[in-house]
């Protein structure tokens, strides 16, 4: 879990929190300060207590740890103090781990970007799911899955993909006792490129069929619906979809820092959601998968 001070990474705190209860599962809670970039002098101001970079440093960390025991007391709580780029140090502190759980602390109000560049980087390199939490919540709202022709076919990759992204939807949809929609976006009339159409000989009722009784398979007792809808925009629908769910989680083939590389569609709903977004790529993806 990634705290940096700020009211976005607060909300982020308490929902891993409550996560880690549900999962029982430990907290980490990980602040990365960038100060040694800038100077080397990060001990106390002589004769003012308090005082100093590290000190500061070491007390947004324990702010962030008071919030989280706060939040979830019964949770095992630690924190990390790290030097240098967020992006880089979280994505390494991910490895090995169920989740990253990160705020949004974009630049919200211009051209609805809601997205920080660390958050978006992080979705595309980490090596667990991302989940971005919005300050903007929906109690007992639906974990909405979204699946696109251009993202998900037949291909032994894709499948890997989509079954990884009804795994971590199941399981969250499950812990929350919230119902699990599965919804299923292809292009209204063709308008979409050619290139983009779905490959494979399965229709999307017989995918759709086919993650639905998977995700039941899992957890029996989870209410789970299917959609099929149609739209200009495989993001532009999800997001319309999604607009009263709890969560939404896509799934990437990406791996990297540039836009591309988290898929036009995840790059969408992370930035214009309003709501957490769980971003899952499959075990061991990688650039050109």
């Amino acid at each position: 879990m990634g705290f940096d001070g700020s009211p976005a990474s607060a909300t982020a705190v308490r929902w891993a929190a409550r996560q880690a209860l549900l999962r029982k599962a430990d907290l980490a809670v990980i602040h990365c300060s960038m100060w040694p970039a800038v100077t080397h002098d990060l001990a106390p101001v002589p004769g003012i207590a308090d005082s100093g970079l590290r000190h500061a440093a070491e007390a947004v960390l324990a702010e962030g740890a008071v919030i989280a025991r706060d939040e979830s007391p019964d949770v095992a709580v630690s924190t990390v103090l790290k030097y240098g780029w967020p992006a880089v140090l979280l994505r390494d502190a991910s490895a090995g781990a169920d989740m990253l759980v990160v705020g949004s602390r974009g630049i919200g109000g211009f051209m609805g970007l809601l997205v920080g560049s660390v958050s978006l980087e992080l979705a595309a390199t980490a090596d667990c799911p991302v989940a971005v939490i919005r300050e903007t919540e929906h109690p007992g709202g639906a974990v909405v899955v979204g699946i696109d022709a251009l993202r998900f076919g037949s291909a032994p990759a894709s499948k890997r993909l989509w079954e990884e992204v009804a795994r971590q939807a199941c399981v969250l949809a499950t812990l929350t006792e919230s119902p699990l929609q599965i919804v299923y976006v292809q292009p209204r009339h063709g308008v979409w490129h050619r290139s983009t159409a779905p490959t494979g000989p399965h229709r999307p009722e017989d995918l759709l069929e086919d993650i639905a009784r998977t995700v039941r398979r899992w957890s029996p007792a989870l209410e789970v619906s299917t959609r099929i809808l149609a739209g200009t925009s495989a993001a532009g629908t999800l997001l319309e979809a999604s607009r009263a769910a709890g969560t939404v989680v896509v799934g990437t083939h990406g791996h990297g820092v540039v836009r591309a590389s988290v898929g036009s569609t995840a790059h969408a709903v992370l930035h214009h959601a309003q709501c957490p977004v769980l971003v899952v790529r499959p075990a061991g993806a990688a650039a050109g998968d």
